[in-house]
């Protein structure tokens, strides 16, 4: 059986001396690992199209055990991300969040859209990393299920309140009457403003705000302990990124 589909190459290992296993998050069929036989042979048509970070079209056959890449065709590589062992970093962290989160052999289209535009966001620096991040986290969190509740306060029901906390935990945000029973981070209205953009703008306007660097900190902060409260994992590239920020 052989698919055709779009997809971008969050993942690659080598396995022997000229063959790659990759992990494509593709449009039509979610996470698949597939094997480039040859890839890194320096005349394969197939070299450049399934390293890490490369995005294309692929025909892979589906064999009884494994796939296996027929045929890539390159359409962007981010060149930009590899002048920078930061945009690097970071961009590997954001592939390895949209593996842990994306179906399996499941249409995903929007998780798709979403790292690239953050990958092409990186590459272009047209945003601060801590802002790309900070989206890439709590909109990949709405693809997946864990949309926060963010509108109200989540005990008393009050949308006009004088201060806002987050339970990162929870997924909603409480006022200060309420705080009380609840494990919660301040969030200035700027912040609060932020998350709001990321879970419920149209995915034209996502990357289109601004804040201060010390709320972009915070804000990214603030998003990661959300993932990993909400996922209970804390995966290796983001330690291996925090390490390059220095």
């Amino acid at each position: 059986m052989k698919l055709n589909t779009d997809g971008l190459i969050i993942r690659e290992q080598q396995t022997g001396d000229y063959d790659r296993l990759v992990t494509i998050l593709t449009r039509d069929y979610g996470v698949i690992r597939a094997f480039a036989n040859g890839a890194k042979r320096i005349k394969s048509r197939s070299q450049s199209a399934t390293q890490l970070f490369a995005y294309g079209n692929f025909s892979i056959y589906r064999g009884r055990d494994a796939y296996s890449i027929d045929e890539a065709q390159p359409r962007e590589i981010f060149f930009g991300l590899r002048s920078n062992i930061e945009y690097i970093s970071l961009a590997q962290y954001i592939c390895e969040l949209a593996g842990e989160t994306a179906p399996i052999e499941e249409a995903a289209d929007d998780y798709l859209r979403l790292t690239l535009n953050a990958l092409h966001m990186l590459a272009e620096q047209k945003r601060p990393p801590l802002q790309i991040k900070a989206i890439f986290e709590l909109r990949v969190m709405c693809l997946s299920g864990y949309m926060p509740e963010l509108t109200v306060c989540a005990d008393c029901g009050r949308e006009d309140s004088a201060e806002h906390y987050f339970s990162p935990v929870e997924g909603v945000t409480v006022c200060g009457d309420c705080m009380g029973d609840h494990t919660c981070i301040r969030l200035s209205d700027g912040e609060l403003a932020a998350m709001r953009h990321i879970c419920y703008s149209d995915e034209r306007r996502l990357f289109s705000f601004r804040l201060s660097d010390d709320s972009l900190e915070r804000l990214s902060d603030i998003t990661e302990e959300y993932v990993v409260a909400q996922t209970g994992k804390k995966l290796r590239t983001l330690e291996f990124y925090k390490t390059m920020r220095g």
